[in-house]
């Protein structure tokens, strides 16, 4: 097949062009890391799929359309593939720390993005309801490219991820269908978020842009965006998602989420040095993005310069960091390490967690334009 994934109009002719990739090239390495399951490493997700195609998109037909009819122009077609602006990248000089951690960020993000695109395409399968499958056919569209081009500058680097491999033995999560809606607008949002973050910063200081993948970063995010839309909208279907004690299910996964990505983001010294970023400014910028974009349907945003706030993170990503070093270790001064570390861990999660979050009126009209 001569067809690249960024060209492919749908999400199974893109997925076939990696396949046909693969079956030339392939790295059990990559693929190894990609597999692995932790608290801080893109799962599998599953659902109640008969619940998600019984949603009623009429409360919210005129939104809801128009971000259809956005997403059916595919104004990205034909961006995420290698051009004249694609410098040759040193592997064999970049400094090996460094190495590791940019490649280890960029397996993470491709599994990320592939595990959107499996749980889109599942939906897409699965479903008999035309707006839903609709919608889920076009994300899964745009996440199969973007794995499928991240997969592209890692065959660079002498690595790829195995897509297929991964559909069929990655441990799946399940989910119920509200907490889908949660996790997956959240990660949506905060990958703009990051995104546009970095490529603003790279856009400001290009001596620090490493690699040319970053100059993709723009219309990548902007597909981060409207998806994030999708899922306001569908949230929106129903008071109820975003009321009562949902509320607080929504003040865990805003809490999860932002620490979650502290802690990973700590782990890459290297990389974030290398691009002229503070991980704990670069942390503010995306949480305050982040929390500015999801006022659109959360009534709530965590309090991110309560006095408890940083210090919560950094207890929580020191715990992480001991907790992955007795983890290398045996012995009995190992295994208690292991459980204080644990417990450390826990308890930073719970004071950030009670930290009283701020309210706000939820606006009539969900629908946003990126903004930064």
């Amino acid at each position: 097949m001569n067809m690249h994934s960024a060209d492919a109009r749908t999400v199974e002719e893109a997925l076939a062009t990696q396949e046909a990739a693969q079956e030339k090239f392939d790295s059990e390495t990559a693929t190894q890391v990609a597999m692995q399951d932790t608290l801080l490493t893109p799962r599998f997700y599953t659902t109640d799929f008969d619940e998600l195609d019984a949603v009623d998109v009429s409360p919210v037909r005129a939104e809801w359309d128009q971000l259809i009819a956005q997403m059916q122009a595919d104004p990205n077609r034909g961006h995420f593939k290698k051009n004249e602006n694609w410098d040759h990248v040193d592997w064999d000089g970049m400094e090996p720390q460094l190495k590791k951690e940019f490649l280890d960020f960029l397996i993470s993000s491709c599994t990320a993005e592939f595990s959107g695109c499996v749980l889109y395409k599942e939906m897409k399968r699965r479903g008999s309801n035309q707006d839903i499958t609709q919608l889920f056919q076009l994300m899964a569209r745009d996440e199969a490219r973007h794995a499928g081009f991240i997969n592209d500058a890692l065959r660079e680097a002498g690595v790829a991820v195995n897509l297929g491999f991964l559909t069929q033995k990655k441990k799946y999560t399940y989910f119920r269908p509200k907490f889908i809606y949660y996790a997956t607008y959240l990660s949506e949002k905060i990958g703009y978020a990051r995104y546009i973050t970095i490529f603003r910063h790279l856009d400001a200081n290009p001596e620090f842009r490493f690699h040319p993948i970053f100059k993709w970063f723009e219309e990548w995010c902007n597909d981060e965006f409207s998806h994030g839309e999708a899922f306001a909208l569908l949230m929106k279907t129903d008071p109820k998602l975003t009321s009562g004690i949902n509320v607080l299910w929504i003040k865990f996964f805003l809490t999860a989420v932002y620490s979650t990505m502290y802690v990973r983001d700590h782990q890459r010294p290297a990389f974030h040095k290398a691009l002229g970023v503070d991980p704990d400014w670069y942390a503010h910028e995306v949480f305050t993005k982040t929390s500015a974009l999801s006022q659109q349907i959360f009534p709530i945003t965590l309090d991110i310069e309560h006095p408890r706030w940083q210090r919560g993170l950094v207890r929580l990503q020191k715990a992480n960091a001991d907790l992955a070093r007795a983890k290398t270790q045996t012995g009995l001064g190992a295994a208690i390490t292991r459980l204080t570390s644990q417990a450390r861990a826990a308890a930073a999660f719970v004071s950030l967690f009670t930290i009283p979050s701020k309210k706000h009126a939820v606006p009539v009209s969900t629908r946003m334009e990126p903004a930064y």
